[in-house]
């Protein structure tokens, strides 16, 4: 029974429950049916309207945008048109400033039309046509009246350069009032149009140049010219009178002066006008004046280097105070133009220039120098001047480190020679060690070494950097010695034996000189240059060789011609034949006259120990051919020999009197005498003519079995060979040819 209550309990309580989830579904299925009837509608009609809505949204929205752009296209067409209008009117009254800004208002309008994409008019072309026009308009009226406000008189362009023209030159600047109130000269409203419409540049080029070519180069050039200024009642005068100059005219003092007149003249009439200038992405106001300096600075301040401040440079050490003068003016100058705003700040070239001065003075100097050099190389070598021992160039004697600035002058001498030092018992040089033998030299080399010893004396006198530079000018020189002089003076060296004996005795002069020239200078140079460098001996054996060489190249030529004559001797056999005989005695006789002229070209002019050895050796030359070519022989007849004999006689007669080394005829006696000291051969030659005139026995004296005269000049060999050919085949003979031995 409990069970059967329990039972029921439950159920009572389950049926409610799932009679309520039963309604719940029925609910849901109905709310889902409306929900597909409701999608329907949505998807059918819904959707539609709203598609509409948005379709014509987006097409009001296109249309908007649309309008818009027109509105603003005929906003900067009427821009435009009121720009080009506008401009028309200030034109005509002459409001050129306005005018342009209208111009360049059209122009802005213009750019933005053809920006815009998808948008192209065809009225855009003709409006860009229009503005062309009027811009050439404009420019063209701008034009003349540039022309009428800066009016140019120029002589017709032949005569360009010429003093007259230059005094026939005027500028004319108008200066009566512009119609616009624009601050500045009457021509500020022209340029300042000229600079709106991006042209002024043009314009201020062609000016400068004019500027330039008539008037300022014009001024630096002539000293003589003054700028004048005239002012009448509309216009204003620069034209030029002639005066004499005050002041040398190498001053730039005076330069500087006249060329600030001209300059402070255009900034007052015509340079004063402020400029609208972009640069930068700042806009700031610009003067004229600026713009005109940046195009012709840099021509005008070379100019006045070249042509002014080089010249001004002095040309001694002493002159170098005085120029503070014109460093100070070139300040000044300087300052005015950096007040007339043609100059910005820093510091030009023409004043670093002219602060400069040391380095200049050395540059000139050396140049200088170098240039007196090469013309003293490129002079003749014949004009001659003559040198003794006791020749001496005097020399400042400079002070010891530790001395006053009293200066003695002492003589130094000027020359050397190969002696050997001998020193005597108080250690002291022989007087003659530091001296050269008489002889002749160029007077262009003497002059060198004078401009040497010069330049050297400047150096000691001026600033470290200019004595440094001096110094190894004076090196330059020699070095160009020994360069130019071989190299230009080639020919006539090679051809004339008495220019190569004088370029001998430049050379020996020049080294001579080269060993000491440093030494007299050496305080006041070794203290600059560093390791004590100041001296000039590491050249001499330079130009020792080339004296040398020059020389010895001459002397082979000497050889080869005597060689050459002899040559046409028929090798001196059988003198018995007449026609061999004038042959050989014509070789003899050349020989002779060449020896002759030698010696007469060489004399007074190479030192005597040189002239001796030089034509010994050549004297030797001759000499040694004819003893080769007799003792060759292989038959000498009697008359054969006393022909051989009769030609050695002349050669020995007449050989000594070539030797001439002096102009005084009594004093070449010595020198004569002394022949058989310069020639190795004569002894040879002496004893080939005994022989020639000898018999058998007195030959064999002669030898005095190896121990006689003829012993110390023939072999064995060759005295048998001429016994053989000047002997015939005797008992005799060969009893003689058995003792030399």
């Amino acid at each position: 029974g409990e069970v059967c209550t329990m039972i029921n309990k439950k159920y009572s309580e389950f049926l409610p429950s799932m009679q309520s989830a039963e309604e719940l579904v029925a609910q849901v299925e109905r709310l889902a049916g409306s929900i597909d009837v409701l999608r329907a509608r949505i998807e059918s009609e819904v959707q539609r309207d709203l598609n509409v809505a948005v379709a014509e949204f987006t097409e009001l929205k296109q249309q908007l945008e649309r309008d818009t752009l027109v509105l603003s296209i005929l906003k900067k067409l009427q821009e435009f048109d009121t720009a080009i209008k506008e401009y028309n009117a200030a034109l005509l009254e002459k409001r050129y400033v306005v005018a342009a800004q209208q111009l360049e208002k059209a122009r802005s309008s213009l750019k933005t039309l053809e920006s815009r994409k998808g948008f192209e008019l065809k009225i855009l072309k003709a409006l860009g046509t229009e503005l062309t026009v009027q811009t050439q308009n404009m420019l063209y009226h701008l034009g003349e009246e540039w022309q009428r406000l800066v009016v140019w008189k120029l002589p017709p362009s032949k005569a360009s350069s010429s003093l007259e023209s230059v005094l026939a030159s005027e500028l004319h600047l108008c200066t009566v009032p512009s119609e616009e109130e624009i601050a500045g000269p009457p021509v500020a409203s022209v340029l300042q149009a000229f600079a709106v419409l991006g042209e002024l540049h043009t314009k201020l080029k062609a000016f400068g140049h004019l500027l330039l070519k008539h008037i300022l180069k014009p001024l630096i050039s002539y000293s003589s010219l003054w700028p004048s200024v005239e002012e009448q009642s509309e216009v204003v005068i620069l034209r030029f009178k002639s005066e004499e100059p005050t002041l040398d005219n190498t001053s730039p003092v005076e330069v500087f002066e006249k060329i600030q007149q001209i300059l402070e003249f255009l900034h007052k009439y015509l340079l004063n006008v402020p400029l609208e200038c972009v640069d930068d992405k700042k806009e700031r106001k610009v003067i004229l004046s600026e713009l005109l300096g940046d195009m012709i600075w840099e021509e005008l301040s070379d100019c006045l280097i070249q042509n002014c401040l080089v010249n001004s440079i002095p040309t001694n050490s002493s002159k170098l105070e005085q120029y503070i003068e014109v460093i100070k003016s070139t300040e000044e100058f300087e300052k005015a133009l950096k007040n007339m705003q043609f100059l910005k700040g820093d510091t030009t070239n023409l004043l670093k220039y002219a602060r400069n001065v040391n380095s200049h003075f050395a540059n000139k100097k050396c140049q200088d120098v170098i240039v007196a050099a090469r013309k003293l190389m490129t002079s003749e070598i014949h004009n001659t001047v003559k040198i003794s021992p006791d020749s001496s160039v005097v020399l400042p004697r400079l002070p010891d480190p530790g001395a006053g600035d009293h200066l003695e002058i002492e003589k130094t001498s000027k020359v050397l020679h190969n002696e050997i030092v001998i020193l005597e018992n108080e250690s002291k040089l022989s007087q003659h060690t530091f001296s050269l033998p008489t002889c002749r030299i160029s007077s262009s080399v003497e002059e060198l070494m004078d401009l040497a010893y010069q330049t050297l004396l400047e150096a000691t006198a001026s600033t470290d950097q200019c004595c440094i530079q001096l110094f190894y000018s004076v090196r330059n020189i020699f070095q160009l010695f020994y360069d130019v002089v071989p190299t230009y003076h080639k020919e006539n060296l090679q051809k004339l034996p008495q220019l190569a004996a004088i370029h001998h005795n430049n050379c020996m002069y020049i080294a001579h000189h080269l060993l000491t020239l440093g030494h007299q200078f050496r305080y006041r140079l070794t203290s600059i240059l560093c390791d004590g460098t100041a001296t000039f001996v590491d050249m001499v054996p330079g130009f020792r060789r080339l004296g040398m060489e020059c020389f010895l190249a001459q002397m082979r030529v000497q050889k080869g011609e005597i060689l050459e004559r002899l040559s046409s001797a028929r090798n001196f056999s059988n003198m018995d034949d007449e026609e061999n005989y004038c042959a050989a005695n014509k070789a003899i006789r050349q020989v002779l006259h060449q020896l002759k002229r030698l010696g007469k070209v060489w004399q007074d002019v190479l030192p005597v120990n040189v002239y001796c050895k030089a034509m010994g050796t050549l004297l030797n030359t001759a000499l040694t051919e004819i003893v080769t070519r007799i003792t060759a022989l292989e038959d000498i007849s009697a008359k054969d020999a006393d022909r051989l004999y009769s030609l050695c006689r002349t050669m020995v007669e007449e050989g000594p009197q070539v030797f001439t080394p002096l102009p005084e005829e009594d004093k070449n006696k010595k020198y004569q005498e002394e022949v058989p000291l310069y020639v190795q051969k004569w002894m040879t030659f002496k004893e080939l003519m005994i022989i020639l005139q000898a018999n058998l026995q007195e030959i064999v004296d002669q030898w005095a079995d190896g121990k006689g005269p003829l012993a110390a000049e023939f072999s064995p060999m060759e005295v048998k060979s001429l016994i053989r050919a000047l002997f015939q085949n005797t008992e005799r003979r060969a009893a003689a040819l058995a003792k030399i031995k």
